[in-house]
């Protein structure tokens, strides 16, 4: 039988996590190690400043007071005692859509296990408060079951958006590319109790890369998106012209 971890960003209390872990019960063995408190936007971070703790809950969860990213990466190395051979990251309560990627610590877990060499698939749900996780649930259970036969890049995992319907209403599955967001808007000031200024992070930019073919313009007609990202950073076109421009120097 298949050994799956199960991470998220959203925190091992997170309902989305409990709907994915026990549905991929169904197909395989199952550990759960998520961060012991919300570490939504945490991205690739790794906590190398102190040694990480750990918590075994009483439904066998395990919580780390680290990132997402921590808890795959001990989870990968067998730290309690279990091999994994598929990471995957959710139920995130809200899309990773477009430059979301960049930010999300959904998709670093998932992007963690694939750096580590495991397939990783992020599962996020298209609304701040899901009512259907069970939808997304049980893509990710489909998605998983016919894993094995797909052949995925390198440093390539699987970002997967699910609309937030009931799972007879979602139309299918587009594969997609990342859309593209306006900058985020301005942060926020305020002012403290003891009157310090301080800065609120605001929110994300609209999306104005939303087309067809992208991950916005499926969610928003009501498909699953799924959008093979890849993280060598590299951009290759640009290369050249630099050369170019360091002749000149």
């Amino acid at each position: 039988m298949m050994q799956i971890l199960v991470s998220n960003d959203d925190g091992v209390k997170a309902p989305g996590l409990e709907a994915l872990a026990e549905e991929l019960k169904c197909i395989a063995k199952v550990q759960v190690i998520a961060p012991d408190r919300d570490k939504s936007a945490a991205s690739n971070a790794l906590t190398l400043d102190k040694p990480l703790s750990s918590y075994v809950h009483p439904n066998g969860y395990i919580s780390i007071d680290g990132t997402p990213t921590d808890c795959v990466n001990l989870g990968v190395a067998g730290i309690f005692g279990v091999i994994p051979e598929v990471v995957v990251s959710g139920i995130n309560a809200g899309a990773n859509l477009g430059d979301d990627v960049l930010y999300s610590g959904t998709v670093a877990a998932a992007m963690e296990g694939r750096t580590l060499g495991l397939p990783g698939i992020a599962i996020s749900m298209a609304a701040a408060h899901p009512s259907h996780f069970a939808s997304g649930a049980a893509i990710a259970k489909n998605l998983i079951l016919k894993l094995t036969s797909l052949k995925v890049a390198p440093r390539t995992m699987l970002n997967v958006n699910v609309p937030d319907l009931p799972l007879a209403e979602i139309k299918g599955i587009h594969v997609t590319r990342l859309g593209h967001r306006a900058v985020s808007q301005t942060p926020i000031e305020c002012t403290d109790p003891r009157g310090e200024v301080r800065h609120w992070i605001a929110g994300v930019g609209t999306a104005i890369d939303n087309g067809p073919g992208t991950d916005f313009y499926a969610i928003e007609h009501g498909y699953v998106s799924i959008t093979p990202v890849h993280f060598d950073m590299t951009h290759y076109v640009v290369m050249n012209n630099l050369e170019d421009w360091l002749e000149n120097i």
